[in-house]
């Protein structure tokens, strides 16, 4: 009699579970070394038990053919994101693409451009945009305006302000010297009061006074004629002159 079929359950029966584990696993590493040697395949084959031992195989050594799975794995796991990346990317130009051209468009309706084939609706939108966008542009204009008229304002007060203070100290500047300039008239008529030294101020303030010394009077041209004392015709003995009082 053949043997039959055995239904593919976990064995219950702990004995005869390790006693399959150990006959399968041998046929299992026996496999794979044949298949390596027969079809020069490369072949890594690990197994754990329940216990946690570690069996393997590897026709080329497992830690090689494991680093080689790992590159076959990541090259072929990034060349799909590089794929998934592409296409997104592709995807999202043709998206700019689009609405660059509708922004276009709309630049163009704007400027009053290709209007032809716009409806009625859409030119009473366009109307309205445009009168919005006017609206926004005075009241911008309005407010920039005002600030500046603001500006100024200020600017006027503070210059106003500037020109009171050196209004004042010009005043008080000039009553000082007003004063400073009384002392000094009242100090000369003191010093010189009895010696015929007189300050003749001149109607214009560029011109300097006049200082007259002694007195000159009138003489007649009858007396001018007359002849010179013989006392006064050596200078060296006597310096008088006619018509000067010393």
């Amino acid at each position: 009699m053949g043997r039959g079929r055995v239904e593919l359950k976990r064995i219950e029966n702990k004995i005869n579970r390790q006693v399959t584990f150990s006959k399968r696993r041998n046929g299992l590493l026996k496999k794979a070394y044949e298949l390596s040697v027969l079809c020069d395949a490369e072949i890594a084959l690990i197994i754990f038990s329940s216990r946690g031992k570690l069996y393997e195989f590897g026709s080329a050594g497992t830690s090689n053919t494991l680093e080689r799975y790992k590159r076959c794995c990541y090259n072929a796991h990034d060349l799909t994101i590089a794929n998934r990346d592409s296409q997104n990317w592709c995807q999202e130009v043709s998206k700019l693409k689009a609405k660059f051209e509708s922004l276009q468009r709309s630049q163009r309706h704007l400027l009053g451009e290709d209007l032809g084939p716009l409806s009625v609706k859409e030119l009473q939108q366009l109307e309205r945009q445009l009168e919005t966008a006017l609206a926004q542009a005075r009241q911008r204009k309005t407010q920039i305006m005002l600030d500046q008229m603001e500006e100024l304002r200020k600017k006027e007060r503070h210059l106003g302000d500037i020109n009171k203070q050196l209004k004042s100290k010009l005043q008080e500047e000039g009553v000082s010297f007003s004063a400073i300039q009384g002392s000094w008239e009242g100090d000369i008529s003191t010093a010189l009061p009895n010696h015929g030294f007189t300050l003749h101020p001149h109607s214009s303030s560029m011109d300097a006074p006049i200082l007259q010394i002694g007195y000159h009077p009138f003489v007649p041209p009858e007396a001018a004629a007359m002849p010179r004392n013989s006392n006064t015709t050596n200078h060296g003995e006597n310096n008088f002159m006619h018509g000067w009082i010393l």
